[in-house]
């Protein structure tokens, strides 16, 4: 859809476009050799200012063509008042005019109900998915979402974070799919994580109670066919806030990496659990793994919106390789730079959802 200059100094600049040709046919046209005539030239004047005009300015723009037309058939047969071709143009030109008015008038009502549907969209994503708060205890955080659509505000990836009385819980994942049964995946894992988190129950069982609130969506009356079908990529952690290791629990996502120094650390699960949602299918027993994570150091978890977006050539994002050397001091500027480096990289938009979230222990305390 065109899309119209901010202000009044620009628009009324390109109404004087339009306006300047009229006057401009009008007059080459009155002055020409009787044998030519340029006024079907004049349709050019409306058929150019909705790119930039509302119904109101398409309307008056079409009149004074119609009005010029008129002139010019006038002055060119002065004893005949208007002959049956200058009358032709004429009606033409009437007609051109109002269907562009109308056209004017149904573009300018889809935009109302496009920015009314964007509000609504943006509303339930700070709902299903709420940014991270800049603080989760002592850490500093930070999220980033890229949607694989221009109009798109929300998709099948997801994050969370819930403080317990020794540190913070996170979740990061990616529902397999896209539309509106990811977006109700992922809102139903998001709400079994936020009412289960700030339980005392361990990690273990808290991956366990996810897999079964998922398993149990897919049971529902006319859901059963998408059992095995339907799954969630997911990474759950438990950071400390004193200094001590995160605890791990990967269910076929994406490893986390730790920059230590500018050197990115792949943390590979040694005991990976199949995705959520599969349980039933695989009972499998989750099991916890551990890394280091000191002050100063960053953690960067990501979907695989990320690491599996391609240049012109085909090349996957090498995602450790082009992060090595990085500054880690802030997960906002990390995270800015990571974006700006992710999309130079593919040139253009990306063709998968891909979320990022920064969590970083200051080197000092109280930073």
């Amino acid at each position: 859809m065109p899309q119209r200059p901010e202000g009044p100094g620009p628009r009324w600049g390109l109404v004087a476009i339009p306006i300047l040709w009229i006057v401009a046919v009008t007059v080459v046209d009155v002055l020409a050799p009787p044998d030519i005539h340029l006024g079907p030239l004049l349709v050019a004047a409306p058929a150019i200012t909705p790119s930039f005009g509302g119904p109101r300015t398409v309307g008056a723009v079409a009149a004074l063509a119609v009005v010029a037309q008129t002139l010019i058939g006038v002055i060119r047969d002065p004893d005949d008042l208007l002959s049956a071709n200058h009358e032709a143009q004429i009606i033409a030109l009437m007609l051109v005019g109002v269907s562009l008015v109308v056209f004017c008038v149904v573009r300018e009502r889809r935009a109302k109900e496009l920015s009314q549907v964007r509000h609504v969209s943006e509303a339930a994503q700070r709902v299903v998915l709420p940014p991270l708060p800049g603080r989760l205890g002592p850490l500093r955080a930070s999220a980033l979402y890229l949607a694989a659509e221009a109009e798109a505000r929300i998709g099948g990836d997801l994050y969370a974070a819930a403080r317990t009385t020794s540190g913070t819980r996170l979740i990061v994942g990616d529902v397999r799919g896209k539309g509106l049964t990811a977006v109700s995946d992922a809102a139903l894992l998001l709400g079994a994580f936020r009412v289960a988190a700030h339980r005392e129950a361990g990690l273990s069982e808290l991956v366990a109670y996810l897999d079964r609130s998922v398993c149990w969506d897919l049971m529902e009356p006319g859901e059963t066919g998408r059992l095995g079908e339907t799954f969630i990529t997911a990474v759950i952690m438990d950071i400390p806030d004193q200094n001590g290791p995160v605890r791990m629990i990967s269910c076929g996502h994406p490893p986390p990496i730790v920059l230590r120094d500018g050197r990115p650390t792949t943390m590979h699960a040694r005991h990976p659990a199949p995705p959520l949602g599969l349980g039933d299918l695989a009972h499998p027993r989750y099991e916890i793994d551990s890394f280091p994570f000191g002050p100063g150091d960053l953690l960067l978890l990501y979907t695989d919106g990320v690491t599996e977006a391609r240049d012109a050539s085909g090349a996957f994002y090498p995602l450790t390789d082009r992060i090595t050397g990085w500054d880690g001091s802030s997960p906002d500027a990390f995270l800015h730079r990571l974006r700006h480096d992710l999309l130079r990289y593919v040139g253009g938009p990306l063709t998968d959802d891909a979320a990022m979230i920064g969590v970083q222990r200051p080197a000092l305390p109280g930073t």
